[in-house]
């Protein structure tokens, strides 16, 4: 394989989701063999995943096959760029920020922050962080009460 093939390879983002997938579906394959296959009553707990990941490192096989031979989808293509790409670094921050702080904060004030997060870059930052603390004591007062859910909270409760 010359150098120019071998790094369009390297670049081409199919092949990689491919490969994702081909490890993934052989690790579920494998860990099915753990589970009965049929029991006395019928299909056991390890024939559905056995045969769809058998289904899907097919699949994958193929896919990896068109997208080295077909359809090369570089990834400088698929990738976001400018706000969007602002707009998923900002998902991701505000989710890595609500994990971080939920035990300590509670989740009224953690959930407020993620909201705020999300929404100060489409609304003015007072109108965001209104929406935000409105919505995260709507859902705490819905899942506490209603569901009786046990959610983070504070040294004062909420």
């Amino acid at each position: 394989m010359d150098h120019a093939k071998e790094s369009g390879l390297v670049k081409n983002a199919g092949f990689w989701t491919g490969i994702v997938l081909l490890i993934f579906a052989s690790i579920v394959f494998w860990q099915s063999f753990s589970l009965k296959y049929y029991t006395a009553f019928g299909p056991g707990p390890g024939m559905f995943p056995r045969w769809l990941s058998g289904i899907l490192i097919i699949i994958s096989i193929v896919y990896i096959w068109q997208s080295v031979k077909k359809e090369v989808f570089q990834f400088k293509d698929i990738f976001p760029k400018g706000r969007e790409l602002g707009n998923i670094l900002s998902v991701l921050a505000s989710v890595v920020v609500f994990m971080l702080i939920v035990n300590f904060t509670g989740f009224i004030i953690a959930s407020t922050i993620l909201l705020f997060i999300l929404l100060v870059r489409e609304y003015k930052w007072y109108s965001g962080l209104a929406i935000s603390a409105v919505t995260s004591i709507i859902l705490f007062i819905v899942f506490k009460s209603f569901f009786d859910i046990p959610l983070p909270v504070n040294m004062f409760g909420w």
